[in-house]
């Protein structure tokens, strides 16, 4: 059955919401909409058996998806990291900054915990802690996604490779863990959960690992949003493939998914200095990146490329078609574009800092427009603005040194406000003095970064910070009116 008539079409309002490439009902991205969903007090509703089956559902159900594609259709600001299927909300100026930390052992309650900071300036709680959820267990915190409906965050522990649903639609200022979903192993064989990709009713979740040898050959997880599986896909290792996964992006309109590659379990736990020092060890790190038929969920295409390639950014200007990546071991910007047949190609395009100096880059920010792009390097401590007005060839415009170890980086939609979070890995962070734990919020005027604020995650006794997600008061708001 369709949906009830809220748009012309079903199609039309997802292509409203950037959600040009609808997959096939008869596909497993559309399966298993049937079962309990979870409310706002985490408790499980009974809306009948059967994808679509139920008024109240549907109509509750599509007055959120009209909400989605209201709010991007008149927001000025929000990420530019999310996927296209999580409409834009924020207008303006964000509330919220969520982080994602990583417990410590003998510091506070040494739980990974979801720390919310006001980030608004006109607060009176400006740059400080409003609250934290723990989660009562210290599995590897480290990234984490919202729900196309933005209701949820759903965030994983590459250690125990649990998930944690957060509701953050009740109270944004204050997310309630209403959800732990512990069968990605046991289902799947796959551990070490890492990004969290929303696609309509659905979670499409990347995992770094695999349950038999701890090695890089792993794959995805696909769940619907009340924390059911609905299928996996196995990374390629055929046509040059090598398992391995990492990050995850689509661009709906050209119906093309990318992923890129890291490493095992048994790397990404190992003690970095134990781990650089192992010949061995370092020959399993990704040097792949597969291109997908998105709507088949096919991979069509390996390219190569070298180094361990990371977080993968489309450019949001749609007049583009192409997207940018860093490899970490060889601090390379690479570009991923169509060339004059329409075929897809990898290049690397630009040096990050000196790689023969290793500043291993971690996270990457694009800006709205596709003409910047933000590299925070975790071995120097510094993070570069590059200039993407010709993407073949990105120019370093600035760079600043913004903490002894960065990571994280993410951007308001208006590219005014930046903040950049510490932590790697609990057994990669550096030690000692060098070990801070922060994080900062800063301004950018297109010439300088002005640090605004900090939180610092040891003195208040939070963890290691790792990933961020913006949030708003509208969420509230908008779910409230139903």
């Amino acid at each position: 059955m369709r949906p009830p008539a809220l748009c012309p079409s079903y199609n039309q309002c997802l292509a409203a919401a950037k959600c040009v490439a609808v997959p096939r009902k008869g596909n497993a991205l559309w399966k298993g909409l049937d079962g309990p969903r979870l409310d706002s007090a985490g408790t499980q509703e009974q809306h009948g058996r059967g994808a679509w089956k139920g008024d109240e559902r549907m109509a509750r159900y599509f007055w959120i998806v009209v909400f989605v594609i209201g709010a991007s259709s008149i927001a000025v600001a929000d990420e530019t990291c999310n996927s296209p299927y999580v409409g834009n909300l924020i207008k303006g100026q964000e509330d919220y900054v969520y982080v994602w930390a990583l417990g410590i052992e003998g510091l506070g309650d040494g739980s990974d915990k979801l720390v919310t900071v006001d980030v608004n300036p006109r607060s009176s709680s400006y740059g400080k802690v409003i609250s934290s959820a723990s989660v009562a267990a210290r599995g590897e915190a480290h990234h984490m996604g919202l729900t196309d409906d933005r209701r949820f965050l759903w965030a994983g522990g590459l250690d125990d490779s649990k998930i944690y649903v957060f509701d953050i639609s009740k109270n944004p200022a204050k997310p309630r863990l209403v959800k732990t979903i512990s069968d990605l192993p046991a289902k799947t064989g796959y551990v070490g959960p890492h990004t969290f990709y929303a696609l309509p009713g659905r979670m499409l979740i990347q995992a770094l690992s695999n349950s038999k040898d701890q090695g890089g050959v792993t794959g995805m997880a696909l769940y619907n949003n009340n924390g059911k599986l609905i299928a996996k896909y196995p990374m390629p290792t055929e046509g040059g493939g090598d398992g391995y996964g990492y990050d995850i992006a689509i661009n709906p309109k050209k119906n093309v998914m990318l992923t890129s590659s890291f490493t095992g379990q048994k790397n990404y736990m190992m003690d970095f200095g134990t781990l650089v020092k192992d010949q061995e060890a370092m020959k399993h790190f990704g040097s792949t990146m597969a291109l997908w038929d998105f709507k088949a969920m096919k991979p069509t295409k390996i390219l190569a490329v070298p180094g361990a390639p990371l977080e993968i950014r489309w450019s949001l200007n749609p007049q583009d078609n192409w997207a940018v990546t860093a490899a970490a071991l060889t601090s390379k910007l690479w570009l991923i574009k169509q060339d004059a047949s329409g075929n897809w190609q990898g290049q690397a395009v630009a040096d990050i800092g000196d790689p023969a100096k290793i500043p291993l880059p971690v996270d990457i920010s694009i800006s709205a427009d596709g003409k910047g792009l933000w590299v925070n390097t975790f071995m120097d401590g510094k993070t570069r603005y590059f200039d993407l007005s010709n993407p073949e060839k990105p120019v370093q415009a600035y760079e600043k040194a913004t903490g002894k170890q960065v990571n994280m980086i993410s951007q308001s939609w208006d590219g005014k406000r930046v903040y950049i979070t510490s932590s790697l890995l609990a057994n990669w962070d550096k030690k000692g003095a060098d070990n801070e734990q922060f994080l900062r919020g800063f301004k950018w005027d297109g010439k300088e970064l002005t640090q605004a604020f900090e939180v610092d995650f040891l003195q208040q006794k939070l963890g290691r910070a790792h990933h961020m997600k913006l949030g708003s008061k509208a969420l509230k708001t908008a779910f409230d009116s139903q």
